[in-house]
């Protein structure tokens, strides 16, 4: 571990630092660690703003959207004087205000199979904060072939759902082989968001990498949570390795380039790898 705590993070750091499960030595493992971040909209922010409070020390924030007066309702990090500005330039603006321990990576772009590898490379964590599923299985295809854990979230109205794919459990295909026909769910655009949903969700998946940031604790490999605000009811689903999975069953392949991303969504494996 490269990092030691000075005076002043030893103060900023106090409650983690004094916690058996952390200690010192866990949070320079967390200023030592590093975290990319799908999206900096409803998820995205309530995941940036607990990763950089709690001293994560490389935040990645990919995000080819800008700040919306509509987004405000629920993206707790951009306010008024943000709105037109690049998500990811808003996010860094809000972490520099936050937390100078940190350093925010800003990738104003959308994820693609031309540019994911390059990406991800590097960080130890992904939060996938993002709202499309050709996003969710690219980010899901591309890590698992680079063996990077994943916190994953998803809300719609009054419900959200998380899991984490760990690169030796089983990945998001074994949970959902294939999206739903583009266009059959619809967006928050147009069916709304309770506000504070992605707060709950975010909150969830900020814990999950803090968890494998540190090593501890046991992720939600496996697990699928669901939760509804509307009755503040969470339920666990099990699940698990597909050996038929294309991406982490028994016959893999070993590059995104085997996989064609048809319609949004929709993916077919070549026959030839």
């Amino acid at each position: 571990m490269s990092l030691s705590l000075d005076a002043t993070q030893l103060d900023r750091y106090s409650r983690h630092i004094i916690m058996d499960e952390i200690g010192p030595e866990g949070q320079a493992r967390l200023l030592d660690g590093s975290v990319l971040v799908i999206g900096a909209g409803g998820l995205g922010a309530p995941v940036i703003e607990y990763l950089a409070a709690a001293g994560v020390g490389t935040i990645g924030v990919a995000d080819d959207d800008i700040v919306e007066r509509s987004n405000l309702q629920r993206q707790v990090i951009h306010t008024d004087e943000n709105v037109g500005v690049p998500k990811a330039d808003s996010a860094k603006q809000f972490v520099n205000r936050l937390n100078p321990d940190v350093t925010v990576e800003t990738y104003e772009t959308r994820v693609t199979p031309e540019n994911v590898e390059e990406l991800i490379d590097g960080y130890d964590v992904i939060v996938d904060a993002s709202d499309n599923f050709p996003t969710r299985y690219l980010v899901n295809d591309a890590a698992r072939l680079a063996g990077i854990p994943i916190a994953h979230g998803a809300i719609y109205k009054f419900e959200g759902q998380i899991t984490t794919l760990v690169p030796d459990g089983p990945c998001y295909r074994c949970l959902f082989r294939e999206a739903p026909e583009p266009g059959s769910v619809p967006d928050c655009a147009t069916t709304g968001v309770l506000g504070v949903l992605p707060g709950t969700v975010g909150c969830i998946q900020a814990t999950e990498a803090f968890k494998l940031l540190l090593g501890a604790g046991e992720p939600l490999e496996g697990r699928l949570l669901f939760y509804d605000a509307m009755d503040m009811t969470f339920e666990t689903v099990p699940y698990q390795k597909d050996p038929d999975c294309p991406v982490c069953g028994d016959d893999p392949i070993d590059s995104i380039d085997h996989i064609t991303y048809q319609d949004g969504c929709r993916v077919n494996i070549t026959s030839e790898q």
